[in-house]
């Protein structure tokens, strides 16, 4: 052999080998790149939509959350005897079973025998009647005792609900007729602004994790950067061109950004689903646009029965603006891994407001069966995807046996401790999961 073939042999040999290392690398960071085709968006996400009654009937279109009344004499029938046991029965019956919950804690509801309870009318607490929207007695909200019972009991719910996840919000209630923070047009009946002060502080001390919602942006409520609001009257009065309108208060108190972090929602004009749904569309998606609805109810088209296929198409179209409507755009991460990898997620919001809680994002690797083999938490924050656009990136590291996997995110609910928020994408979902993509696993 001579020197020269020797030469080219070696040179020959040496690029084999670095070819050969280039391919593996290649190999290795060869990145997958998925673009999902997007969808509509499904129906029944949590948190958002319609929030019905659990009694007032069939409930005629998808739903995640349920409408809780309750008075203040049957939670608290004697004082300090609590009976948060009794009244969350009720919620399994019926349309409530398996659905988030938004209460509101009444003392005086029109028409209805008096929320006040006994114990406190025994001590003195004074009751006036009056006629309007059908009669009733309205309390001295500022009579001392009946403050400082308040306080308490809003302590006492704090105490049992501001962990519970399956509580999804909750509004102030207490004062006024329906608890809705008014007594209109008996206005020598409410209370004083200090008394609103001290249910909002004492509300705000005890739910330091529960996004809060109260009627009216004024007097101290509007000074809350925290807080949410509801509009009962939605979208008739919602802006409506009047100074005592919803919004005209937010505006007026520059609280028309509190969306950004705290719930708002409220009930449709009762009766008037079918208007508000034809003719008075345009004035509802104004408004929806404009208060930024993350639900509504609890009544609500849903409890509509009708065979008008553009009213459902119109309320299916309101429940996918509401809240959050969550859509993938992209997905990218290397084809193959020995087990540690990044991936990035690209996204949309489509909805007009975010979603409320720290609810935790996951991947997980599925294996042919759709059997979760690994699962991995991220440390997104899913209450920053705000309306329109964004991206997150994850840091990952599965253990899983080397072979092919399914690549699947979700967002797991705390109270069902399982993956519940879908995608507005054409993409499957297996126990929750939704699959996004394929991976291998090495060595």
């Amino acid at each position: 052999m001579t020197r020269l073939t020797l030469s080219r042999l070696i040179v020959v040999a040496v690029s084999l080998f670095v070819f050969g290392l280039e391919s593996l690398a290649a190999q290795t960071i060869e990145n997958v790149v998925v673009k999902p085709r997007p969808s509509e968006g499904p129906l029944d996400n949590p948190l958002k939509g319609w929030c019905p009654y659990t009694d007032a009937g069939e409930i005629n279109q998808p739903y995640s959350m349920v409408f809780q009344y309750i008075s203040w004499r049957e939670l608290e029938p004697v004082e300090g005897d609590f009976r948060f046991a009794e009244w969350e029965r009720s919620w399994d019956v019926g349309a409530g079973k398996g659905k988030h919950i938004i209460f509101r804690v009444y003392i005086d509801y029109p028409t209805k025998p008096s929320g006040l309870p006994d114990w406190l009318r025994k001590a003195g607490v004074k009751e006036t009647a009056y006629d309007d929207y059908g009669g009733g007695k309205s309390p001295d909200y500022n009579d001392s005792r009946m403050v400082a019972a308040m306080e308490r009991l809003i302590a006492a719910l704090g105490q049992r609900y501001n962990k519970d996840p399956r509580v999804a919000f909750i509004q102030l209630g207490l004062l006024g007729f329906w608890g809705e923070w008014h007594t209109y047009p008996r206005s020598e009946l409410y209370a004083s602004k200090g008394t609103e002060q001290r249910v909002i502080d004492a509300y705000r001390k005890s739910f330091p994790d529960k996004s809060l919602m109260v009627r009216y942006a004024r007097d101290y409520a509007g000074k809350q950067p925290w807080i949410g609001f509801h509009d009962d009257m939605f979208p008739e009065d919602t802006d409506n061109g009047k100074d005592w309108g919803f919004l005209a208060g937010l505006r007026r108190e520059k609280r028309m950004e509190n969306w950004k972090l705290a719930v708002v929602g409220g009930e449709m004009v009762p009766g008037q689903a079918e208007k508000w749904l034809g003719a008075g569309l345009s004035t509802t998606n104004t408004a929806l646009d404009r208060a930024h609805f993350t639900w509504v109810g609890p009544y609500c088209p849903a409890l509509v029965t009708t065979k008008n296929k553009e009213f459902r198409k119109q309320s299916e179209a309101l429940v996918r603006k509401m809240g959050y409507n969550f859509q993938i755009t992209e997905v990218s991460h290397p084809s193959r891994t020995n087990k540690a990898l990044q991936v990035t997620l690209k996204g949309n919001n489509t909805g007009v407001a975010p979603f409320y809680y720290p609810w935790v994002v996951e991947w997980a690797l599925l294996d042919r069966a759709g059997k979760v083999v690994s699962i991995q938490k991220s440390a997104w924050d899913i209450r920053k995807w705000q309306p329109g656009a964004f991206e997150e990136t994850a840091e990952l590291d599965f253990s899983a046996p080397s072979g092919e996997y399914k690549l699947a995110i979700g967002i797991r609910d705390p109270w069902t401790d399982r993956p519940a928020v879908r995608f507005a994408n054409e993409l499957t979902v297996t126990n929750g999961w939704t699959v996004v993509s394929q991976l291998r696993v090495d060595e």
